[in-house]
Order: C-alpha cells, then sequence, then structure tokens
C-alpha cells in the first residue's frame, strides 16, 4: 500500500539502524533498543486515508486508536489542521536595575535587531518561511524566601518551514545574544527556544452519531454522555486530567518516535498548554448535542519536522514517513493530533463502558500464554480460556495448555 522498496520494506527490521549509524546520532553507543512498530488503521483525515505507523510498547495502544477511527470513519472521518511551523527562541538578560530602560533601548534598536535575525537563514524564504518578527517583554522572579530578581526577555519568532526548528531557532539566539549585550549593556543569560510552541497548534476533530456506539447490552446515547462527562471531570480536576492526558499522549508519541521526531519537546510543550490558564486541565474536549452527536476535539503545540536531523541518520523514520505519505510538517502534525484524539476516545469509551483494564488484560494474557510456552494458534486459545474464567495466572495457563495438547 505504501509502495515501500525492498530496502524501505527492510528498514522496517529491528536490525536497520546500525551500530555505526547510532554511534554518529548519540555519544557512548553500546547497542540499540527496539520497539513494537505498528500501523494504525481504518484513518480518515481531511477525506484522505492515512495509514500511521506507531512504535510503543503499551499493550492496546494501537488497536485502541485503530477500533476508534473506523467508528469515527463511518460518521466522515477526522478533520485536521496545524497553525505555520513557527517557533518561539528567547534570550534572556539576568539582574536588570531598570527594565523599563532596557526594553526602550531594545525596542529602539529593533530594526537593527530584526536584520540581524533575519540574515541568519535566509535560505527559508524559499520553503515559505523565515524570520517573522521579534517582541521583548520585562519577567519578575519573586518566589517567597528567595531573593527578588528582574529579567528582561527578547522573544523572536521563526518560521521553520518542514523542520521541526530547534538548532535553527538556537542559531539564531546565539547570533543575537552579542547584539543585546551591546545594545543594552546587560549581561545576557540563556539562549534557546522555547518548547511551548504557543504559534504553532495542531487541532483535530470529529463529530460522531451516538447510535455508532450501540453494541451488545450498551446504548450509544448513554456511552456518548459518559465520554462527555469524563472530559469535565479532567477539565475540573489536575489529578484526572494528568491521566487524561497521558491516555492522549499514548496516541500522540508513538507517531512522534516513529517518525524521527522529539517526544520529549511535545510532551513537555502539550502539558504545559495544558497548563496555560493556571491550573493543569485536559487537552482535548468531547460535548454532546441534542442530537446526540458526540463533537470532540483537540488543541495543542506540535512542533514536528520532515526533513533534516534523524531522518537523515535512520532508516526506520524515513520509511514511517514513506507510509505516511511523506507528509509536509503542518499535514503530519494535523495527523498526529488526530491519532492522539483517536486514542482519547477510545480510553474513555472504554472508561465510559466495560472499564480500562479488559483490553489491557486480554494483551496482558497474551504475554502469561507465551512465558508458560504456547505457541502458534495455542496462544489465543489460551488466552481466551484466561478471559473467559477471568483468573490471568501462569498456573491457569499451564493447565489451559495442557488441556489443548491433549
Amino acid at each position: 500500500m505504501a509502495g515501500l522498496g525492498a530496502d524501505e520494506a527492510g528498514a522496517l527490521d529491528a536490525g536497520a539502524l546500525t551500530i555505526e549509524a547510532a554511534d554518529l546520532m548519540v555519544e557512548n553507543v553500546i547497542g540499540t533498543f527496539a520497539l513494537p512498530l505498528g500501523v494504525g488503521l481504518n484513518f480518515l483525515i481531511n477525506g484522505e486515508d492515512v495509514v500511521v505507523p506507531m512504535a510503543v510498547e503499551e499493550p492496546s495502544v494501537v488497536a485502541a486508536a485503530s477500533n476508534m477511527a473506523r467508528i469515527v470513519r463511518q460518521a466522515g472521518g477526522f478533520t485536521a489542521d496545524c497553525d505555520p511551523s513557527e517557533m518561539v527562541g528567547q534570550v534572556q538578560l539576568v539582574d536588570v536595575a531598570d527594565p523599563a530602560t532596557t526594553m526602550a533601548k531594545i525596542e529602539a534598536a529593533m530594526p537593527e535587531l530584526d536584520a540581524v535575525a533575519a540574515s541568519v537563514h535566509p535560505q527559508l524564504e524559499q520553503f515559505g518561511g523565515g524570520y517573522r518578527g521579534m517582541s521583548v517583554r520585562a519577567v519578575t522572579y519573586d518566589e517567597p524566601g528567595e531573593i527578588l530578581e528582574r529579567m528582561v526577555v527578547v522573544e523572536f519568532v521563526l518560521d521553520c518551514a518542514n523542520a521541526m526548528g530547534a538548532n535553527m531557532v538556537n542559531t539564531v539566539a546565539e547570533r543575537l545574544a552579542p547584539e543585546l549585550r551591546h545594545i543594552t549593556g546587560e549581561k545576557v543569560g540563556l539562549r534557546i527556544l522555547t518548547n511551548l510552541a504557543h504559534r504553532r497548534l495542531a487541532r483535530a476533530s470529529c463529530n460522531v452519531p451516538a447510535a455508532l456506539f450501540d453494541g451488545p447490552e450498551l446504548d450509544g446515547r448513554v456511552v456518548v454522555r459518559g465520554i462527555a462527562s469524563a472530559t469535565r471531570f479532567a477539565w475540573a480536576d489536575p489529578w484526572r486530567a494528568a491521566t487524561h492526558n497521558k491516555g492522549i499522549m499514548n496516541g500522540i508519541d508513538p507517531v512522534v518516535i516513529a517518525t524521527g521526531n522529539d517526544w520529549r519537546a511535545i510532551e513537555a510543550g502539550a502539558h504545559a498548554w495544558a497548563a496555560r490558564d493556571g491550573q493543569y486541565r485536559s487537552l482535548s474536549r468531547w460535548t454532546v448535542d441534542e442530537e446526540d452527536r458526540l463533537h470532540g476535539n483537540i488543541e495543542l503545540p506540535m512542533q514536528v519536522g520532515t526533513v533534516g536531523g534523524t531522518l537523515r541518520s535512520h532508516p526506520t523514520a524515513a520509511a514511517s514517513m514513506k507510509i505516511l505519505g511523506n507528509p509536509s510538517a503542518r499535514k503530519l502534525a494535523g495527523i498526529i493530533a488526530t491519532v492522539g484524539l483517536a486514542q482519547n476516545l477510545g480510553a474513555l469509551r472504554a472508561l465510559a463502558t466495560e472499564g480500562i483494564q479488559r483490553g489491557h488484560m486480554r494483551m496482558h494474557a497474551r504475554h502469561i500464554a507465551a512465558d508458560v510456552g504456547a505457541a502458534g494458534v495455542e496462544v489465543e486459545r489460551v488466552v481466551k480460556v484466561l478471559c473467559d474464567s477471568g483468573e490471568f495466572t501462569e498456573a491457569r495457563a499451564r493447565t489451559a495448555l495442557a488441556e489443548i495438547r491433549g
């Protein structure tokens, strides 16, 4: 389906990343570490079919996302979009005695600073990106019991096109630092991007009739109201929100990892965005309208790239990108947000009906069956015995395996 050549298909094997290649990626290499690479199926996003590579070790993640995508597909699929690839860099001036005067000096020199920042990556313009502007603000450190500290922070915006952009932004910050020191006479502190990529938000949404959640002994209208109720709980309570958002990242992180992107940056930005109003809240929202349709949406920072970095050195990441159809960075961001929304829907549906453990325990049963020596079709037969009995122990699995083998 993806049109992979023999070499690209071979790149899906755990041994595709050689020790030599790994040694070029990080320091002190002693080996490589493999994760299961599955594919999320049934995704219809903006009218296009998408097969989504997902690198993850947690049971039920790929299955839940695929199952929810199948249901949403029947309702027309997901819609998704992403803002331009604008990243923000910061240059900090520390121990500033008079922030207002320092800020005035910077604002007066803004044309000069704009010219310096724009000169660092002129090639971005041919890809639709480039320098987008600069601002300055005062920041005060006033933690109780500690010495008050005033600082000034200069922030600039760089559209990184199809790159994640960390190195690009950091290079601009380093170039601006001596200019700011000269203009203000102040001491320069940190010079680095922020991973709270608030100008690079990805969004996904879907609308699903309650009837699509009908099942044996299940009323879809009850199910969708349970999903909406769970969302309100996560909005109101940060302890619930942490687990709610972890479920979203169960879908997002595997795609980010499979495509060679920085999942730590995505996690940091997502959780900071969840707390932007002063309380940590849910990243997604589910509501039910008067016609019993479930409306879901998600919005979060999504700083991913489709060129450079790991994609140049990790063959599996390159193959994953081809499976996705080699999307632009913005399109990839929308796909990733969609998978997060689908994963969230799967978790909330389970919590609102049978509970989260049923799917997890079925996967756990597969591990138990393998541990006692089941192979091939024996695994599923042992799993059925364990699930039917509700007894997930090695002793029960050994007995079942012995009975199967006669």
